[in-house]
């Protein structure tokens, strides 16, 4: 299937996976990237020598285009924006900041920049800064998360700016992916269901609560102190909301989730973890390759679009 968006980064299907800190590691974007999607390397908070670990662990798998996903905020990132440069990689998705200090020297790499954003303002902001691209990330999605809904928020990007719009948040079969078309996106990206791929290193806990999961099973902390996260209701989310109800000050909810997410991911630490997922999570009920799951999302998507 032919988009604006595959044209520009060289793949087959205008299928994107979500830059997932401690879940997008070099296997999973490699098996995305060869399934004719593009897989995304997440740096998350991760130093800059693993991230040039994982671009070239990646490239041994495979020779499609991949990317990297960095966290504006992760003290290294500096680091890591040079090292993106020195591997040669492809495209770059950034969320949680302005990438705009290192737009000049990724462009003058060759390098396709893609911002998420949660808003119109900022994807005008951002095609001024020069993206290439944006992914217009709804509310529904997991991890962090703005307050716009998919539906609502791609079409009023799709009409604010000239560069290609990804839709993302909610989607997770070929009904989402057609749907998204309709409000005039160029690709989608997509996060939860590649948590439960076979390719993906989550533990077998965390795959089992996401195929588990019903469609009222995610729950959203930090609310009050501006930082929301979607994630599976289990028992650190329902301390956190207590205390965040209670009023309880924001660095010791900090406190409670530090180093949550890599318990979960890592040690399969469902009940005190962080399990990221979107509420499309309810929808997602089978572990398959990364290539049977685009294969799927596409037919699917084909029939529905003629």
């Amino acid at each position: 299937m032919k988009t604006k968006i595959t044209e520009l980064l060289g793949i087959e299907y205008p299928i994107i996976q979500g830059g997932m800190a401690w879940v997008a590691d070099y296997h999973l974007a490699a098996a995305v990237s060869e399934a004719g999607g593009l897989g995304i390397i997440g740096a998350g908070g991760a130093p800059a020598s693993f991230v040039r670990e994982q671009i070239q662990k990646a490239k041994e798998i495979t020779d499609k285009p991949f990317g990297v996903n960095v966290m504006l905020m992760n003290p290294e990132a500096d680091q890591i924006a040079q090292v993106i440069v020195e591997e040669g990689v492809k495209v770059v998705t950034t969320g949680a900041g302005n990438p705009g200090k290192y737009m000049a020297m990724w462009k003058e790499a060759g390098i396709k920049v893609i911002p998420v954003v949660a808003s119109v303002g900022l994807a005008k902001m951002m095609e001024r800064a020069g993206a290439d691209a944006v992914v217009a990330e709804g509310t529904e999605s997991g991890g962090h998360i703005g307050a716009a809904t998919t539906m609502t928020l791609v079409p009023q990007v799709v009409d604010a700016v000239s560069i290609p719009v990804i839709a993302a948040g909610g989607i997770a079969d070929g009904r989402g992916f057609a749907a998204a078309m309709m409000l005039g996106a160029e690709a989608v990206q997509m996060g939860t269901r590649f948590v439960v791929a076979k390719e993906s290193i989550v533990h077998e806990n965390y795959k089992k609560k996401v195929l588990a999961a019903k469609d009222i099973d995610s729950e959203v902390t930090g609310m009050t102190h501006g930082h929301p996260v979607r994630q599976i209701r289990n028992n650190m989310t329902r301390e956190y909301l207590k205390l965040e109800k209670a009023g309880a000050p924001f660095e010791e909810l900090e406190h409670l989730t530090l180093g949550a997410l890599r318990k979960a991911v890592v040690e399969g630490d469902v009940i005190n973890g962080t399990l990221m997922a979107g509420q499309i999570a309810g929808l997602v009920k089978k572990e398959q390759s990364c290539a049977e799951m685009i294969q799927e999302i596409m037919e699917q998507a084909e029939k529905l679009l003629k």
